[in-house]
């Protein structure tokens, strides 16, 4: 009943809008002298003009909207109904001769309509947040925001209703900008000036509201917003912010994936969709960093049923819980196993017959799998591949993306060599016609399970110090997500036997990433110190990505190279391989002699 009561009243607020509109018209066509003989004529077409008018704007539902919230849309929406209203009323006037109306009254009367309909609509939505908010506006924490463009706007409008912040200036980079005003908020200056204005305006939280522009320009103004002693936040990723999933409010502090200069992936979404789309897809070691994330990702293409086979029953819970409450949709089977039990994976391809594998299932912490897990490392990392790849190969499966890593190059330790070996046995599985086996070689990725990142934040919580191994150790990272993207990307692009290489852009010091966290904590390093420990058994001072021998070949996506690599195990070779696998577990001096045998380029370090 109330609905109903409210869409009367501005039925007849539109209604009355448009009797004034047609008079005021009149009144201005004659310049402000109606002669009696038309102004009969006016009223007289008042009597139909009106119930056309209500008939077009019931129709193009110019009453959905709510006049506190009305938006452009709303106007084009009344622009579109005027219009309409005009030409009917128009069409009327001359196939049924209703009275002699003037010409430029037509024009007139829809141009008037629509001033008074969208001005009075948008008048109601600036009082009623005057009403709600003007007095939020003088109270909260002051904020400088960096960036004076569309996410900068659309901030200011949420942060109005906030009684939190109080936004006391804006800051950009475009000199075209400065000395202007955004929603009645001034550009204050560059975002190299941010101490400055922090200092004057006694500021001590920035938002940056650039979530479209390059990772550079992002590190830099964090770094100046740092550098001045405030707090930083940021806005949401534009892609989180096309998708809907979250508003331009929902802020956030400043991570080390947006100082890092990652850049965003382009995916051929087209090809994933044929690829993963309506299909079985499997994923070992679905509970871990890499594993889980490639779950999600493959989620977004709509498989038939996406298989989870994770070693870890809390990992796995995990993993299943999450699609439970975020990805209720996608069809899942949790499959508790080990990858190196022949039966289990056998069972497992017969039960599901997945048509897409993706092995990221693995060992991977270096200094843990060197000296006393160095036979559970080649068990787990090569046998466990060998399984896995083969029951793809029997059951037909298409495509077989093995994850392997940077560490595979020149290997310095147990865990790159036993990514190296099975790299090689998915080379040598590979035949014409069959299943496709690809592999993915990246470098660290940020936040995964034993990577610094974790250790750098627990160190920091407990006030320090924090601890890097060597100066001058450098290390290639990209975020969980890119990687995951890329794999996917690979995937797709794969004929069979190829090594691809992601671009994992510049290397970092791991002493300036904690450099950067201890910032990004609100402190200094005379508050958190820095000690450095000396490297790891098996740790190299860089990584690299292309062994000596190797070359690349560019491929259609600009992150992804093809690296040719030269060894692949023969028949005869994996059998022997198997043979060594399946036997007696052997020592760690023994396995790093035979590991040396059938990895070249690998030169195990001395015991520590």
């Amino acid at each position: 009943m109330r609905m109903l009561a409210r869409h009367a009243a501005v039925l007849a607020h539109d209604l009355a809008a448009a009797a004034a509109a047609w008079a005021i018209a009149y009144w201005l066509r004659f310049n402000l002298d109606i002669p009696a003989a038309y102004f009969r004529g006016m009223l007289v077409g008042l009597a139909w003009m009106l119930p056309a008018h209500a008939a077009v704007f019931f129709s193009l539902g110019v009453y959905r909207g709510m006049w506190r919230y009305v938006s452009v849309k709303d106007l084009q929406r009344i622009v579109l109904a005027v219009a309409l209203a005009a030409v009917v009323v128009g069409a009327c006037v001359f196939m049924f001769q209703l009275g002699d109306v003037p010409r430029s009254v037509l024009i007139l009367q829809p141009l008037l309509l629509i001033m008074a309909m969208g001005g009075t609509r948008f008048a109601y939505r600036a009082w009623r947040e005057h009403q709600l908010y003007g007095r939020v506006g003088d109270e909260g924490e002051p904020v400088l925001i960096m960036g004076a463009g569309d996410a900068a706007m659309m901030l200011l409008r949420e942060l109005k209703r906030s009684q939190e912040w109080r936004v006391v200036g804006l800051l950009d980079d475009e000199a075209g900008k400065r000395g202007r005003s955004l929603d009645g908020v001034p550009v204050l200056g560059s975002i190299g000036e941010v101490a400055g204005h922090a200092e004057r305006l006694q500021v001590k939280n920035v938002i940056i509201a650039m979530p479209s522009a390059a990772a550079a320009a992002r590190r830099r103004a964090a770094e100046a917003a740092t550098a001045a002693g405030t707090s930083v936040l940021t806005v949401p990723a534009i892609d989180d912010l096309l998708s809907g999933r979250v508003s331009i409010s929902h802020l956030r502090k400043v991570e080390l994936e947006d100082l890092l200069g990652r850049e965003v992936v382009t995916l051929d979404s087209d090809g994933l969709h044929r690829l993963l789309g309506g299909r079985t897809v499997l994923v070992t070691g679905a509970g871990g960093s890499i594993g889980s994330e490639l779950a999600r990702q493959i989620a977004r293409f709509e498989p038939k049923l996406l298989v989870l086979f994770e070693l870890s029953e809390f990992a796995l819970y995990q993993i299943e819980q999450e699609f439970f409450l975020r990805l209720p949709n996608t069809p899942i089977a949790c499959a508790v196993g080990d990858v190196k039990d022949a039966a289990r994976i056998e069972n497992l391809f017969v039960r599901y017959r997945p048509e897409v594998v993706f092995h990221a299932a693995a060992y991977k912490h270096v200094p843990l799998m060197e000296n006393e897990n160095a036979w559970e490392a080649v068990r787990n990392n090569v046998l466990g591949t060998l399984r896995v790849a083969e029951a793809a190969r029997r059951h037909g499966s298409g495509e077989f993306v093995f994850i392997s890593t940077d560490k595979a190059v020149n290997p310095a330790n147990v865990m790159g060599s036993t990514k190296r070996i099975a790299e090689m046995v998915c080379q040598g599985l590979q035949e014409p016609g069959g299943t496709r086996f690809v592999m993915v070689r990246f470098g660290n990725v940020l936040g995964s399970s034993g990577s610094v990142i974790p250790r750098f934040r627990e160190q920091i919580a407990r006030g320090g110090p924090v601890t890097v191994t060597h100066p001058e150790i450098v290390r290639y990272f990209m975020s969980i997500p890119e990687a995951a993207q890329l794999v996917l990307q690979a995937g797709l692009m794969g004929q069979g036997g190829e090594i691809f290489v992601l671009d994992m852009g510049e290397p970092v010091k791991i002493v300036d990433l904690a450099r950067d966290m201890i910032r990004l904590s609100g402190f200094t390093e005379e508050d958190v110190r820095i000690v450095f420990t000396g490297l790891r058994p098996g740790e190299k001072l860089y990584e690299e990505l292309l062994a000596d021998g190797e070359h690349t070949l560019p491929t259609p996506h600009p992150k992804l190279r093809i690296a040719r690599a030269q060894a692949a195990l023969s028949p005869d070779r994996l059998a022997e391989l198997r043979g060594w696998l399946e036997g007696a577990p052997q020592d760690e001096q023994a396995v790093k002699r035979r590991l040396a045998q059938i990895v070249p380029e690998y030169r195990p370090q001395q015991s520590q």
